[in-house]
């Protein structure tokens, strides 16, 4: 018989409400079939590949698809006024998406967030989930129990790795409730930018206990970035289960702004990795604390998530 085990509730500090609050977990079922059951380890491979995500997040786009979107807005209690509507006609916010992914993909609507400006600062560059270490060594253990993560393994090229020995680490996951656009925490150009072939696992905090070298072994699409004020970064989209595919809207060979959209992810929760040079910045304290503790940080898009060292 196939047993599965419940999950210990995720826990994180919200900076906006000054709470810890529990986690709403989309999909919590599936997530222990396939990391706690000894049927689900049978067939994991079957649910982390690219094959399996992308025709899973091919069916995110049938019109059919958007009747899923009000029981999710009403399930996870969505902000959805915050939003711009999707291309449906609708009186109805809710009902406006044509598909899920045109919901799963929604834009701010202008003014809701803003980016902070002090060069010193750096802006959250996802609405998300954070924990944060002033240097990749053998402290930067995620989660709390597991492998340290290094640079040379998170970036997936020894040579562009040594830049970024060292440096500052923040990880920002983004869950399937949440905004999925990522962007860019200063302005700068890109130096170079490649993809890392590789599973997809989920990013799922209870996952990352049973599984625990999920950033280093999902697919992932890694930028170069030089930025004015921060040095340079290593700026890394980690794939996930179910994720359909990583969008780059921002052409790499354009020079970008502080707080402009770099890209999005389509449906799935997943996640950006930071990188920073030795000394050159460090994550917000509350991240720093919270993290030693175990728990993750969500901070609004364009909040100060580090400053300058």
């Amino acid at each position: 018989m196939t047993t599965v085990s419940n999950p210990p509730e995720i826990k994180y500090f919200n900076r906006k409400t000054g709470n810890t609050e529990i986690e709403k977990v989309y999909g919590d079922w599936f997530i222990k079939f396939l990391y706690t059951s000894s049927a689900g380890q049978k067939v994991g491979n079957i649910f982390t590949n690219k094959y399996f995500s992308r025709a899973y997040g091919a069916f995110q786009d049938l019109p059919s698809s958007h009747k899923k979107v009000r029981p999710f807005i009403e399930k996870f209690n969505i902000q959805i006024d915050e939003y711009e509507a999707g291309t449906r006609p609708s009186l109805d916010p809710r009902d406006s998406y044509r598909t899920f992914n045109e919901f799963f993909i929604r834009r701010f609507k202008l003014g809701k967030r803003s980016f902070v400006t002090d060069p010193q600062r750096m802006p959250a560059f996802a609405e998300a989930r954070y924990v944060g270490f002033e240097a990749v060594n053998e402290t930067s253990v995620y989660p709390v129990k597991g492998n340290y993560l290094k640079a040379k393994d998170l970036v997936g090229n020894d040579q562009v790795a040594k830049i970024f020995e060292g440096g500052p680490l923040l990880i920002a996951r983004l869950c399937p409730v949440d905004y999925h656009r990522y962007h860019y925490p200063d302005s700068g150009k890109v130096l170079d930018n490649f993809r890392v072939p590789g599973a997809y696992d989920s990013v799922n905090p209870f996952a990352l206990q049973h599984k625990n070298q999920i950033f280093i072994k999902n697919e992932r699409h890694v930028s170069i970035l030089q930025t004015e004020n921060f040095g340079r970064l290593a700026y890394i989209e980690v794939g996930a289960i179910c994720v359909g595919k990583i969008v780059q809207s921002h052409r790499w060979n354009k020079p970008f702004m502080r707080g402009e959209e770099k890209g999005y992810f389509l449906f799935g929760g997943s996640t950006v990795v930071l990188l920073g040079e030795k000394g050159a910045w460090k994550p917000s304290q509350d991240i720093v604390t919270n993290t030693c503790k175990g728990i993750e940080t969500y901070l609004q898009l364009g909040s100060e998530v580090a400053i300058k060292a």
